[in-house]
């Protein structure tokens, strides 16, 4: 089974560049034909590419290497650069060393050199000067760039599923596509994002992540904490889902707006729509009244189990999505395809 990654220690090292060469021009009848000895190729780099068929950091090694340059030849020939390696990471992955971000791809086919390789040594032939007409040494190629980098991932989804635990999301996502995220009666049944793709008539795909469930403190890394709040940053508009069958179902939304504010401030006033799941049972028919007071945010009453109105959501997702594609038009930027 390959498990939904999103942190990756990686060791990165150029390869080394390629030895000049040493020789001597040697024909007959021509005693001093002078150094011939030709540059080292230089060492190859180690590039990250954002690519958008990948979905998570497992497939990542822990060690890359690039190819070493070759050694000078004879006759001025220059040795061959070695070849870069090409990482692939997954769109939306941080690159962090020593605790500070050194590059964020978040477009596809966006690229970072991780590690440059080492420049290739100097021929003989390099060193021939009036003073000097039949130099003797070379230098050696130089290693290659040493890194250790912590890559991490952060989900680049249009839409996040945010709610308690219990509250439905899992099944609301099998429901609106064909993720198949786990669930289950008890908290903290999804333990990794799922990404679910909604299709529609034109082609157009909207992605919706399914979230861990967040607790009160999860800003203070709590329950499962920060580690999955920094997946919601990317998402460019939240669906709020609220049980509607528990007491005062809106306390659930002021507390999960305070969560994200206090993880980052502006978070919780991005475009966002109320989902209150669970209505095909007596308690919530009572409560969706109630919620639809206490709120100003547009609600969508719906069941994940029955599949009662999902028509509304998945029609409503569609209008966030034209209304951010439009946004990013406007602004000069290509929005997020997937």
């Amino acid at each position: 089974t390959r498990y939904f990654v999103d942190h990756r220690k990686v060791r990165v090292v150029g390869g080394q560049g390629g030895e000049g060469g040493h020789s001597f021009y040697s024909e007959p009848r021509k005693i001093y034909g002078g150094p011939d000895g030709g540059n080292g190729g230089d060492g190859g780099h180690v590039i990250l590419k954002a690519d958008q068929q990948m979905k998570s950091l497992s497939s990542l090694l822990p060690f890359y290497q690039g190819f070493h340059g070759e050694k000078g030849g004879r006759k001025n020939c220059y040795g061959a650069s070695g070849a870069c390696v090409y990482v692939k990471v997954p769109v939306g992955t941080l690159v962090k060393e020593d605790g500070k971000v050194v590059a964020d791809l978040t477009r596809h086919g966006e690229e970072y050199v991780a590690a440059y390789g080492g420049a290739g040594g100097k021929g003989n032939r390099f060193f021939l000067s009036n003073e000097n007409r039949a130099p003797t040494f070379f230098t050696p190629g130089e290693p290659g760039q040493e890194r250790v980098l912590h890559l991490e991932l952060k989900t680049t989804a249009h839409a996040g599923l945010v709610g308690f635990p219990n509250a439905g999301k899992s099944s609301l996502l099998r429901a609106i596509s064909r993720a198949k995220p786990a669930v289950a009666a008890y908290p903290f049944t999804t333990l990794n994002p799922h990404v679910g793709i909604v299709h529609y008539q034109d082609y157009e795909q909207v992605a919706v992540a399914d979230i861990p469930g967040l607790i009160k403190g999860a800003h203070q890394n709590r329950g499962l904490g920060m580690a999955f709040l920094r997946h919601i940053e990317r998402c460019r508009f939240l669906l709020y889902v609220v049980d509607l069958s528990v007491s005062q179902p809106w306390i659930q939304l002021q507390d999960l707006k305070y969560e994200l504010e206090q993880y980052k401030k502006g978070l919780s006033e991005r475009p966002c729509v109320v989902i209150g799941n669970k209505i095909d049972l007596a308690q919530s028919r009572i409560n969706l009244p109630l919620l639809k007071e206490q709120i100003d945010d547009r609600v969508i009453a719906l069941s994940a189990l029955t599949g009662d109105n999902l028509e509304e959501l998945v029609l409503h997702l569609r209008e966030l999505y034209d209304t951010y594609v439009m946004t990013e038009q406007s602004r000069g930027q290509s929005p997020v395809k997937w």
